[in-house]
């Protein structure tokens, strides 16, 4: 089953080179999946249909209970053969229908076949629910198309919003369920079902992610927008295989969940309410595809009624029908696409006479159609006779009278929208000009639609033999009190065959009285779904820019002040209703902890004074320093060392980053309500954080965790406990906080390059010297790089020379930090800091130049490396049979230095060094360099003008 589903997805990324080498052919071998995924369940079909069942599982994360449990049974199976029975049929019919971009739709619908094809196989709750989204994800790609035609845009985007909000409240209802049951696997919770506790709440939530992917009343709005896809599109996801996919964890959960209070009366209501009222629209519709569209809606309604009833008949009766629509329905729609192929319509206004113009055409959709209506001896009559059955002698199901004069009422609208879609598409006689314009569909066009029509006359005559195919599922439900029903295409006279023949003959006098005139536009209208969505994202809309421009007021203090207000009102409401004990901890424990702690409050104080911009950045990095301070004299050098460090760095980057702005602060008036307002909020957050930090420090009842910390450092072969727990312990913690430390660096350095693009292209183009040197006043070479660059009152060549000769020396400290981190203070990340201020004291010194001529690798390239460093480091054990980002202690005997021992999580500290090299070149270069580049663009500005 693995293999299947990987067979899906190396076939559809292929599809595109398939395409330039075979042209229209590749049709045929996209086939070849779905075909072979046939011919696999046709090989298991045997020990399925005998009550058996094959489950495959592969283990992601064991000890977070994360595994991919695949189980094929009788109801998979059934599915699988729909899914990718139909899956091959129409990729067959695209070598006629598609004209262009065939690679990337070949390559879309055969990853949402293989998409479909796990959610069918899935055993997990969560492996259903990645599934069903992946569909989801496929189908918006496969009705937007390319995205040039508006329309196609806005019903894929409806699409998405409507399943996949459905998505995530069948999520947290699968989460529910789970947790009730104890379990994940749906084998297991089929088999012990839960009762009682929250289990009602998670069928109701379950059941809205059902209902949005089967489109169901009231949301059923998105599929008749869908129908602007392609037909293949509509054939496949909105026949066969996508809307099908909540019908099918219906059925799949029904077993266990029928009996809990909401589920009946949800699955019934909402079904047959669906069934009749989209048919009803149905029969206002003149376009083929948007009348299929709404039947589809109406069928899916009594596909979910019947196959969430609950009882052993209902089951039967719903899986009969799943079978008949996935035939008829898609030959159906094929047939509409070869029509508008040809003609360029689907209107059935404009259509006249096709039946005698292309004969085996509707023939073979006469066929299909006759099944939709329930005519025998097709296998729709055998669905139609058995869900009557269902309700009218339904065991255990509430107002089954009701339900039946329901369900009459649904299958006569059935019938008439079955024959107004025959007459119109095929119906009239045909228009001399017509006649000559139309040629004839080739016979290969016309075959996937025959194969389908034709499925359903076999599977209705020959019936009996396929039996198991229904019946293995139904009889999972008790049997009830009366005798068991069996399918047959002849159960004598019985007040079913009564109802049935009274559904035609009410569906054909429909149809003749529908035929009269204007007798379609004089229907009732019923209230216009796609007009409420339409308001309801209008509002959402209204909503989000009226929150906006109330709350984005472009002032960085405002959004300051609001998020310390919230931390006082919340938290601090909390702490106060709950008033801990704060206990009685000592105010210092070294004497030189107060001088540092008075240094800190006096330079953050003189920040609030501050009127230059540089002496607040100056005092600011003053308060770093006393907390590194502090850090150090507590006994964690770690800490004081990495804290001095990026102190040093920000305070750098700051200051360039100063260099374009104002020196002073704005000297705009300010409020003095406003004053009063950031005073109280920061003093309420500070005093809020002591308490907590107070409260937290007396209440701790269970030892501390740095113990255990201590104890099993010695398992890493660290004596550094801190680097251990960075590269080793919350080794996974590392490799998110470096991704999101380098996508940052990106976004900044996107952003200032982006802004300054202008002024880059105005330095490059350098004006011609007023007097050029000849060449042999020229020097060979420089020993210092940009000794042009800088007006010589801006250079001091002692310092350049200095740092210079100092470069090679930081440089092999950071690196001696890097390879002793594991067992003295230093790591990757210290290391890496320190390489980074090196290279900054180069261009601080020296300008571009120096800094190019001291590093020749992209920024981007050096920190890529050390991010793929680290992520090679977390799989790298999974190939050996380990845990992601396991370590283990390695030794080896070298010549001269005797017995090396070294862990393997040194490397993910090799690749946190090049990343924090890499960003810090990366943010030089963006902010940095191309601050320089301004500056020098201004003083040649203003030499020009002194000229």
């Amino acid at each position: 089953m693995l293999v299947l589903l990987a067979a899906h997805a190396v076939a559809a990324v292929s599809m595109p080179w398939w395409e330039k080498r075979l042209g229209r052919a590749m049709w045929a071998v996209a086939a070849l999946v779905p075909l072979a995924v046939v011919v696999w369940a046709g090989t298991r079909a045997a020990g399925v249909l005998d009550g058996g069942a094959y489950e495959e599982s592969l283990s992601w994360a064991p000890s977070l209970g994360l595994t991919v449990d695949l189980r094929l049974d009788a109801l998979s199976l059934l599915m699988l053969w729909v899914v990718a029975g139909v899956g091959a049929l129409v990729l067959l019919y695209c070598r006629y229908y598609v004209e262009s971009d065939a690679g990337s739709l070949a390559a879309l619908l055969l990853a949402f076949a293989g998409a479909m094809t796990g959610l069918v196989l899935a055993d997990n709750l969560f492996v259903l629910y990645v599934f069903w989204e992946l569909t989801t994800i496929a189908s918006f790609l496969l009705i937007a198309g390319r995205g040039a035609r508006v329309e196609q845009r806005r019903a894929a985007r409806q699409a998405l919003l409507v399943t996949a909000a459905g998505g995530l409240a069948m999520l947290l209802g699968f989460i529910v369920l789970g947790q009730e049951a104890g379990t994940y696997r749906v084998s297991e919770i089929l088999a012990d079902p839960p009762r009682g506790g929250a289990v009602p709440a998670a069928v109701v939530l379950v059941l809205v992610g059902a209902f949005t992917k089967s489109a169901q009343l009231p949301v059923h709005g998105w599929l008749p927008a869908a129908m602007v896809a392609p037909t293949p599109v509509s054939a496949f996801l909105h026949a066969a295989a996508m809307v099908k996919a909540g019908v099918y964890l219906v059925a799949r959960l029904a077993p266990a969940l029928a009996e809990v209070a909401p589920w009946r009366p949800l699955v019934l209501g909402v079904g047959l309410a669906t069934m009749v009222v989209a048919a009803w629209r149905a029969l206002r519709e003149t376009d083929l595809k948007m009348l299929l569209a709404y039947g589809t809606v109406s069928e899916l309604g009594l596909l979910t009624a019947l196959l969430g009833a609950g009882t052993r008949t209902a089951a039967l009766a719903g899986l009969v029908m799943l079978l008949a629509h996935a035939a008829f329905k898609s030959a159906l729609f094929l047939s509409v696409g070869i029509v508008d192929h040809h003609t360029g319509t689907r209107d059935i206004r404009e259509l006249s006479g096709l039946g005698r113009r292309l004969p085996v055409l509707f023939w073979v959709t006469a066929l299909a159609a006759a099944s939709m209506a329930g005519l025998p001896p097709l296998i729709g009559f055998l669905g139609k006779e058995a869900s009557l059955e269902a309700f009218l002698h339904g065991t255990g199901i509430p107002g089954h009278h009701q339900l039946t004069a329901v369900l009459v009422c649904g299958s006569a609208l059935t019938v008439a929208f079955a024959a107004r879609f025959l007459h119109g598409a095929f119906g009239g006689r045909p228009q001399r000009e017509a006649a000559r314009t139309v040629p004839g569909p080739a016979p290969g066009f016309v075959a996937p639609v025959a194969v389908l029509a034709a499925a359903g006359l076999v599977l209705g005559v020959a019936y009996p033999a396929t039996a198991a195919l229904t019946t293995v599922y139904a009889d999972a439900y008790p049997p009830g009190a009366g005798k068991l029903y069996v399918l047959s295409l002849w159960h004598g006279f019985t007040p079913v065959l009564g109802l049935s023949a009274l559904s035609l003959a009410a569906g054909a006098l429909i149809h003749a009285f529908l035929r009269r005139g204007t007798a379609t536009a004089r229907l009732p209208r019923l209230p216009d779904v796609q007009r409420a969505y339409d308001r309801a994202v209008e509002g959402v809309d209204r909503l989000a820019v009226t929150l906006t421009r109330h709350t984005q007021v472009g002032s960085l203090p405002v959004y300051l002040t609001v998020l310390l207000v919230t931390v006082i009102a919340v938290p601090g409401a909390a702490f106060a209703a709950a008033a801990p004990s704060l206990g009685s901890p000592p105010l210092w424990r070294y004497p030189v902890e107060p001088v540092l702690a008075v240094v800190a409050l006096a330079a953050a104080t003189a920040v609030v004074a501050a009127r230059h911009r540089l002496t607040a950045i100056l005092l600011t990095g003053a308060v770093g320093y006393a907390a590194a301070g502090l850090f150090l004299v507590r006994g964690a050098p770690d800490l004081a060392l990495t804290q001095f460090l990026v102190e040093t760095m920000t305070l750098v980057v700051v200051v360039l980053v100063l260099r374009r702005m104002p020196s002073r602060f704005d000297p705009g008036r300010r409020s003095v309500r406003g004053r009063v307002l950031r005073g109280a909020a920061a003093v309420g957050v500070g005093a809020v954080v002591t308490c907590f930090a107070l409260a937290a420090a007396s209440a701790r009842t269970a030892p501390v965790i740095s113990t255990e910390y201590l104890r099993r450092a010695g398992e890493t072969g660290a004596l550094n406990v801190v680097d251990a727990i960075i590269v080793d312990f919350r080794a996974l913690d590392t490799l998110g906080e470096i991704s999101v430390v380098l996508v940052a660096a990106v976004g900044v350095g996107s952003l200032v390059r982006f802004r300054d693009r202008g002024a880059v292209r105005a330095v490059d183009e350098e004006p011609p010297a007023l007097f050029p040197t000849t060449h042999w006043d020229e020097p060979r070479q420089t020993w210092l790089p940009g000794a042009g660059e800088r007006p010589g009152g801006e250079r001091s060549v002692l310092l350049e020379v200095a740092i210079r000769l100092l470069f090679p020396s930081i440089l092999v400290l950071s690196l001696f930090l890097l390879f002793s981190g594991h067992y003295r203070p230093g790591g990757g990340f210290s290391g890496g800091l320190v390489a980074g201020l090196a290279f900054v004291l180069r261009y601080l010194v020296g300008g571009q130049a120096d800094l190019g001529a001291a590093v020749r690798l992209r920024p981007v390239a050096i920190a890529g490396t050390g991010l793929v460093t680290a992520a090679v480091v977390a799989l790298v054990p999974l190939a050996v049979g380990g845990t992601p980002l396991d370590s283990d202690l390695v030794s080896w005997h070298l010549p001269l230095l005797g017995e090396v021992k070294w862990a393997t999580s040194l490397f993910l500290d090799v690749g946190v060094y090049l990343l924090v090299v890499g960003v810090v070149l990366k943010l030089l270069s963006a902010v940095g360099v191309t601050l320089g580049l301004s500056d020098a663009t201004a003083s040649r500005q203003e030499e020009g003008s002194a000229r």
